[in-house]
């Protein structure tokens, strides 16, 4: 089993003391970097540097960010880097219009990499909160028609809804995504934002996301999966040290 965390390179400074203090948790080996146009740090050059203090580092890739007509414009980067997992999204328009994109889908992203980096392990992300859980599904399965090896979820907040996907992805290796709300409008945010329904028992506190946290992690367990922590906004160290302090 696997322990992913995602951290947001706003700048090398941040990023650094961001590593230094989850790294106190032996548990997470795996590192996992957004590519976010508003900031200057690049996903794979924060993979690039911080690959030795993981097991794994992996940078998030943007498909509409690139001109696929002539290959895959990093492939020389990742020849001579030691990253050897990359996570393909398909990305959302920039709001800076004068930042080029392209119309690709992350499929058409998956199958070029798996082309001119065979031995990469390319993973894609599962949003089942964007559409039908039958259209979403059936994109997943595009997905492994193009070549992925795996997939990162949204997180989860209920474990009704996460009993769902688990049996749907019997046997695909899959990182399920947590991300503690502590606050009304963070819980706003993702309703509004990403359309997700909130169980009813739901309490924007520390004490049930805690609660929440080790039921999904022992379920995660029990399948053999792996756990992805998605941007922690309150007390990291304070989060993790209380869902994996038995781990």
């Amino acid at each position: 089993m696997k322990y992913s965390i995602e951290l947001v390179p706003r700048s090398w400074e941040t990023l650094n003391t961001e590593v230094e203090e989850v790294s106190q948790f032996g548990q997470i080996n795996t590192l996992n970097i957004p590519d976010l146009l508003r900031f200057d740090v690049r996903s794979w050059d924060a993979c690039d540097r911080l690959q030795d203090k993981f097991d794994e580092a992996i940078p998030h890739l943007r498909a509409i960010d690139f001109d696929l007509r002539n290959g895959f414009p990093l492939t020389d980067f990742f020849r001579h880097s030691k990253i050897n997992s990359v996570l393909v999204v398909e990305g959302d328009p920039p709001q800076d219009i004068s930042h080029r994109t392209y119309r690709n889908t992350s499929c058409e992203l998956i199958r070029i990499i798996k082309k001119e980096l065979p031995y990469m392990k390319v993973y894609a992300a599962i949003d089942q909160y964007r559409t039908s859980m039958r259209k979403e599904l059936d994109y997943i399965h595009d997905k492994i028609d193009a070549g992925v090896d795996g997939f990162f979820t949204q997180p989860f907040f209920d474990l009704k809804f996460l009993d769902v996907y688990m049996d749907m992805l019997q046997g695909t290796e899959v990182f399920w995504g947590m991300s503690p709300i502590h606050s009304e409008t963070s819980k706003s945010y993702w309703e509004n934002k990403n359309d997700v329904v909130f169980p009813s028992d739901f309490e924007a506190t520390k004490e049930w996301n805690i609660e929440f946290g080790r039921a999904m992690i022992k379920k995660v367990q029990a399948q053999d999966d792996n756990v992805y922590f998605m941007p922690i906004r309150a007390n990291a160290s304070e989060y993790l040290g209380k869902l994996l302090a038995e781990d």
